[in-house]
């Protein structure tokens, strides 16, 4: 296996601390020749793993060049994104995160002759579109959602990665649009859902989701790196959950609503500070974006272990959720 020099940036996070973890026992086997975990987070010297060079590095910051250099990375993974904004956060926040921190960091791997860049885009970038078809495949547009932050600026990235893939062939890329992520230990925004007693369900509309195993996205994540593989791939587990089959595994009600009732509580709850959400969420639940995942398996070469059911079951075991024994 020849070495690689690796950085990954957001590595202190959910997915890149997964990664890290992973890599660094390629590390210790010899597989790496490098390997910098970035992040704006700075590390605990007690958490920190042999063998990683540690950066405290904002994605935004111009530094990130020298750090390229410095220790002559030919592989970047960019994981650095706010998906689950903190109360205080606000979209200009956001977007200088995820969108000018996303230019700065290929501005800076042409800038430092980095071969190939990894980016973990989301089926977010589709968007909750009425008019998607039943299963997305890797052809489709990139349409976003203004009214979603994370939706918006996923579409943005992309635009931007497509414009440097006709200015800048000599980076090559592989984009990952992943699914919604699970593991053992997985709490955000979307598992807070499920922990609510009682799930909502649209009228009409079987809200599916598409579920990816956290272990599935670092392997992918590293056939990536290590092969001679690029281009756009979406990251799913098989088949599809509908929100009503979500609730039986969890044994709870499933209470249904029609859009138009749930808009307009929304509409007057989110104002007085009764609900995070605004009705907005109506079409985040409504139109969820279900990825073909036939392209990862047959071009890129990698099958994801687990499907979506099972992946939510090992989900449910692990957060104690479920029908409960008699």
């Amino acid at each position: 296996m020849s070495g690689r020099r690796i950085l990954v940036t957001g590595a202190a996070g959910y997915l890149g601390g997964r990664l890290i973890e992973s890599l660094a026992e390629r590390a210790a086997q010899g597989g790496l020749d490098c390997l910098v975990a970035s992040d704006l987070r700075e590390v605990a010297a007690e958490r920190r793993l042999a063998g990683i060079d540690y950066a405290a590095l904002d994605v935004r910051d111009p530094a990130l060049l020298d750090v390229l250099r410095w220790h002559r990375i030919d592989t970047v993974v960019h994981l650095a994104a706010i998906v689950t904004p903190a109360p205080r956060s606000n979209r200009e926040l956001e977007y200088s995160v995820d969108v000018l921190g996303t230019k700065n960091v290929l501005e800076a791997c042409v800038a430092a002759g980095v071969r190939k860049i990894i980016v973990t885009s989301s089926g977010a970038a589709y968007g909750y579109h009425a008019d998607n078809p039943a299963w997305l495949t890797e052809d489709d547009p990139v349409r976003g959602n203004a009214e979603f932050a994370y939706s918006h600026h996923k579409r943005l990235v992309e635009l931007m990665l497509a414009e440097y893939r006709g200015t800048r062939p000599e980076l090559r890329q592989v984009v990952f649009r992943v699914g919604t992520i699970l593991g053992e230990t997985t709490r955000n925004q979307i598992t807070a859902l499920f922990e609510r007693p009682r799930l909502i369900a649209i009228r009409g509309s079987a809200s599916p989701f598409v579920f990816i195993w956290d272990r599935d996205v670092v392997g992918a994540i590293e056939h990536a790196i290590f092969s001679d593989v690029e281009g756009i791939y979406n990251v799913a587990g098989d088949g599809a959950l509908s929100i009503q089959q979500i609730a039986a595994r969890l044994g709870k009600r499933c209470v249904t609503v029609s859009p138009r009732l749930l808009r307009g509580l929304l509409a007057l709850l989110h104002p007085l500070g009764l609900s995070r959400y605004g009705p907005e969420q109506v079409d985040f639940l409504r139109y969820r974006p279900v990825l073909d995942n036939r392209r990862l398996k047959e071009e890129f070469g990698y099958r994801p272990s687990l499907s979506s059911a099972e992946v939510f079951e090992l989900y449910c075991r692990s957060h104690g959720l479920g029908p409960k024994p008699p």
